[in-house]
């Protein structure tokens, strides 16, 4: 398997596919906001306009998001594909996002990503790589100590039902878009495939059909299999973020590895990954509260609505109501966790588990590019 075929296969379906005005609503980029992470992960403050970001395969779509979620942040954008690297640049005009550099070419050259980085993104690409080991140590190599790396594998068997078809379509040496609709065309109503087809929302345009089916690399993952690529790497995980996810990874693995067990795992694995991270600041008399940036504009006095930012860490979120609004308006400036009630730490404390605020230590002070 070589990039050329991988690359081919994007340049002939750009993915994913929005439409060119489909705009994002920076509250649901919390989970991408490089400040609220780095607090979380380190217990410290890493001023905005510090942070150095790197999409790795960033696609058609992802530079526009993580530029709204860290508006003041470095962000480089690599892909093998032109057109995926066209579309993604007319996005971010249209949403007036400039501070994104948008690459062609292999994100594992140091030529091209010589970094460091404080975050990089690999959602969805070390799958599609002839050696994803190699892969994961190249982008620990790029991170800073304290660095965080967020990935996103295919599970074994949250993909099984489009592995057999894949599988079966190279076989049948289906190459090309019309024919995978053809042959949906003739499946039956409540077939296998049919059904997959309808639930599956990938599936819903031409540049989804192509990623499920006729992609020409795919690996797909077991938990063990998952941590064996990490340990190769030396980064540690801090927290699963797929649907159902356990807060402590250690019994996130262990809860997998069962599902595996029984062949009943059905999320694809989502996972930040640390690089010597310094560890989450634990309640103390003297760590501070500080509220995620991604959520400034959500709860202003001027905003009215109750906005539901879209769960992004496996749990549904609750909406931001006036009185959640009006607590969390305090932390806008980094908050004294002594100078609040025992029923406002309790509150705070799940926000804390919900990124949308995030603990400080108190000697932490700001953290310096390093």
């Amino acid at each position: 398997m070589s990039f050329r075929e991988v690359t081919g296969h994007y340049e002939r379906h750009p993915y994913p596919h929005y439409p060119l005005l489909a705009s994002v609503r920076r509250y649901d980029t919390y989970a991408m906001n490089l400040t609220a992470l780095w607090g979380r992960f380190n217990g410290e403050l890493l001023p905005e306009q510090e942070g150095k970001i790197l999409l790795s395969g960033c696609g058609a779509f992802a530079p526009y998001p993580m530029a709204l979620a860290n508006p003041r942040a470095e962000i480089t954008g690599v892909d093998l594909a032109r057109r995926n690297l066209q579309r993604a640049r007319l996005h971010c005009l249209l949403h007036r996002r400039f501070n994104v550099d948008l690459l062609q070419g292999d994100f594992l050259d140091p030529s091209v990503t010589p970094g460091p980085y404080h975050f990089i993104e690999a959602f969805g690409v070390l799958h599609h790589l002839d050696d994803p080991a190699a892969g994961m140590r190249a982008l620990e190599q790029r991170l800073l100590p304290g660095g965080i790396l967020r990935v996103m594998v295919y599970g074994r068997y949250a993909r099984q039902e489009a592995e057999s078809v894949r599988r079966a379509m190279r076989l049948l040496k289906v190459q090309d878009l019309a024919a995978v609709k053809r042959m949906l065309k003739k499946a039956a109503p409540g077939s296998r495939l049919r059904s997959y087809v309808d639930a599956a929302w990938e599936a819903k345009n031409d540049s989804g059909l192509a990623d499920l089916f006729l992609h020409p690399n795919v690996t797909t993952y077991r938990i063990d299999e998952f941590m064996e690529l990490v340990g190769q790497s030396g980064l540690q995980p801090l927290l699963f973020t797929h649907l159902d996810a356990l807060a402590d990874p250690q019994q996130e693995i262990s809860r997998l590895r069962e599902l595996d067990r029984r062949r009943e795992t059905r999320a694809n694995i989502i996972c930040y990954l640390g690089k010597a991270c310094k560890g989450a600041a634990g309640p103390s008399a003297g760590t501070r509260l500080m509220l995620n940036p991604a959520l400034r504009e959500a709860v202003s006095l001027w905003n009215f609505a109750a906005p539901v930012p879209i769960d992004r860490l496996g749990h549904d979120n609750p909406a931001l109501r006036w009185s959640v609004r009006r607590f969390l308006r305090r932390f806008v400036k980094p908050v004294a966790e002594a100078a609040l009630s025992s029923a406002e730490r309790q509150q705070a404390e799940d926000y804390v588990r919900k990124l949308f605020l995030v603990r400080l230590r108190e000697e932490g002070g700001s953290c310096q590019s390093r």
